[in-house]
């Protein structure tokens, strides 16, 4: 076994340092599972030997209640409750293995995981050390370099991820024949990722187009099915773990989940930063900088949804601007903690897209998400009238089937308005 030197150490926890990159591999918790199909690979370009953690059983939340007080956030229990599972399986080589956890940098409890994290693996993997994934300047010492070359590519690779899921969902509930939707993803993400290997995924609009023909060309039934709409805080929005695979729910219901891109988070924390320099006098150098992103990335988006639209048939992703109207019917675009106004705004433009029944996933100990999510649906119901929304509370303490029961209540009232 490999001797850890007391100077590898900063207060007790190993500290990750570039060398590192050629030694460890990388766990990640998987929060994205459409979108870390494509990530996954891409940092593996990058020279980085990562590996998405797959363990989904009641083990993993036992582990996060043993390591984290539960009156921390739901999405950190079953962070840290997958990071010690996996370690404790004997897959890996605790002296040459690192966890690594994104970061916002904003006011969620997310941005202030790492002391939970470590406080964790020291008592169990003291040689563990855990490496941050932000764009915000936190944790310089044990931050993963990102460049503006490397930032640009998980953008596009969320755009691609963004396409592939939203053309999934639409496919899946209807396809003839079973298990044609999953050949047309595995096709999508295929293509995606050689894009990335041959230093081609710029072109997006020849990938996007490609993507939509892999699904259209899935035969697929015309009937009517009942959609349901996803919102809520970012992890249990997104994560199987988070949510008790609250997508293969629905599409067991004989269902068509709707769930709003990734790319709307992403550029929401980006005119966020804008916004508080509207709002609070916050620099206006780093104000300029983020809307100068802004503008590049919407305007890809914009081309996106004109490829759907120009190619019909699929309904394209929301424009974020017409997300920002929504938002300004329900609340200020300054309440920004816990998703703050992106979970109404993206329940509103549900509504207006014919997507009247919507599942808000809320995580215990997030009581910004509950306000900004639950608190706002009386509003939402007296601008949409047949809007029929259900807030799920996701916790360790939460059955599956209790959960489920709701949600089952919320499609029996949709299934009745649909006969009307």
């Amino acid at each position: 076994m490999d001797k850890i030197k007391i100077a590898d150490y900063k207060n007790g926890y190993p500290v990750w340092d570039k060398s590192m990159k050629t030694t460890h591999k990388i766990l990640i918790p998987d929060m994205l599972p459409w979108h870390f199909l494509i990530i996954e690979q891409l940092l593996k370009m990058e020279g980085y030997d990562v590996e998405i953690l797959k363990n989904e059983t009641r083990s993993v939340i036992d582990e996060g209640l043993k390591h984290v007080h539960n009156d921390t956030c739901y999405p950190c229990l079953c962070v840290v409750g997958q990071y010690i599972d996996a370690l404790k399986s004997g897959k890996y080589d605790l002296n040459h293995t690192a966890v690594l956890i994104t970061q916002t940098g904003g006011g969620c409890r997310a941005s202030n995981y790492m002391p939970l994290i470590k406080k964790a693996l020291s008592a169990e993997f003291p040689k563990v050390p855990v490496l941050s994934f932000n764009f915000s300047g936190l944790e310089k010492k044990s931050s993963m370099p990102i460049t503006f070359s490397l930032m640009m590519k998980l953008a596009y690779a969320i755009f691609y991820g963004d396409s592939i899921m939203w053309c999934y969902y639409q496919t899946k509930p209807y396809e003839r024949q079973e298990g044609a939707a999953d050949v047309a993803r595995d096709k999508a993400v295929k293509l995606t990722v050689e894009a990335f290997a041959h230093g081609k995924y710029k072109n997006y609009k020849k990938i996007n187009r490609e993507i939509i023909k892999f699904f259209a060309k899935t035969e697929r039934t015309q009937e009517e099915k009942i959609k349901v709409g996803i919102v809520g805080e970012i992890y249990v929005k997104y994560s199987n773990l988070g949510n008790n695979r609250l997508v293969d729910f629905l599409l067991a219901e004989n269902c068509e989940p709707v769930v709003p891109a990734l790319m709307d988070f992403v550029l929401y924390c980006i005119i966020n930063v804008v916004n508080d320099r509207k709002l609070y006098g916050h620099s206006p150098l780093v104000a300029f900088a983020y809307k100068q992103v802004y503008k590049i990335l919407r305007k890809i988006q914009l081309n996106i949804i004109k490829q759907f639209e120009e190619e019909g048939s699929y309904e394209p992703v929301h424009d974020f601007e017409h997300l920002r109207r929504c938002a300004d019917k329900v609340l200020n675009q300054g309440v920004k903690m816990g998703e703050g106004w992106l979970i109404p705004a993206e329940m509103a433009a549900l509504a207006e897209t014919g997507v009247k029944n919507v599942v808000c996933a809320q995580p215990f100990g997030c009581l910004p998400n509950h306000i900004a999510g639950k608190g706002a649906i009386r509003t939402l119901k007296s601008l949409y009238e047949s809007e029929n929304i259900v807030a799920v509370d996701y916790d360790p303490s939460s059955t599956k089937v209790n959960q489920e029961n709701r949600i089952k209540l919320m499609l029996a009232a949709a299934r009745q308005n649909q006969m009307l």
